[in-house]
């Protein structure tokens, strides 16, 4: 009990964002991570934000938090909603009307953000998170979960970024990472930003992307 408490006491984030693929991988490993980060979820009472559907990371991540007692939010466009696309969505659904509205809204509600492995919408939806935040629409953390190296590639070319100075330092920053769901949520907690914004959050529309529970002016 006293465990419990602790970690109650500890909890930063309320809600938390995770991309993964919509395929499982070739790699047994990467359904164990999925598994591994719905089961750390559970254990921090956090809930999840997803894309909606239940093939593939995504259907295992979702249902192990919705199956642990945890609330499940997935956002889906109206043309991947068909069973035939994405299977049934776990928990709670919000139809949206594109990929651009899915984001907004999957950013809205969460408090932080974690990347699986996953193919081009996974690493778009990544990027883009890393992105919002280098311009300072968002302070919100972005994390990395490297199961067996998967993202080892995209990493050196972060890398290749600052050394041919596309990527200021600071900013490389902006991603923690961990090959385990506990060390990399343990982290996510320390993040403080140390970039510099490239704008003003008030110069930007963004109120729909803030999420009333992040804490945030």
């Amino acid at each position: 009990m006293a465990s419990s408490s602790s970690n109650e006491k500890k909890r930063k984030f309320k809600r938390i964002c995770v991309f993964c693929g919509s395929r499982a991988g070739y790699k047994s490993s990467f359904s164990e991570a999925a598994l591994e980060l719905g089961k750390e979820l559970v254990e921090r009472k956090i809930d999840l934000v997803y894309g909606g559907g239940s093939l593939g990371l995504m259907g295992l991540i979702s249902k192990t938090v919705f199956n642990g007692g945890c609330h499940v939010l997935g956002v889906i466009p109206k043309v991947l909603k068909p069973l035939e696309i994405s299977g049934e969505t776990i928990g709670e659904v919000k139809t949206v009307a594109d990929m651009h509205q899915r984001k907004s809204e999957m950013a809205k509600h969460a408090d932080a953000f974690i990347a699986l492995p996953g193919g081009y919408g996974t690493m778009e939806e990544l990027l883009e998170m890393i992105t919002w935040s280098q311009l300072g629409i968002h302070e919100k953390p972005v994390g990395l979960l490297n199961v067996d190296g998967y993202y080892n590639s995209l990493i050196t070319l972060f890398d290749k970024g600052v050394e041919e100075g596309f990527i200021y330092d600071s900013a490389r920053q902006i991603l923690v990472m961990s090959n385990t769901a506990e060390e990399l949520i343990n982290r996510m907690e320390e993040y403080s930003p140390i970039h510099e914004k490239v704008a003003p959050r008030q110069s930007w529309e963004v109120d729909k992307l803030e999420s009333t529970s992040s804490g945030e002016p």
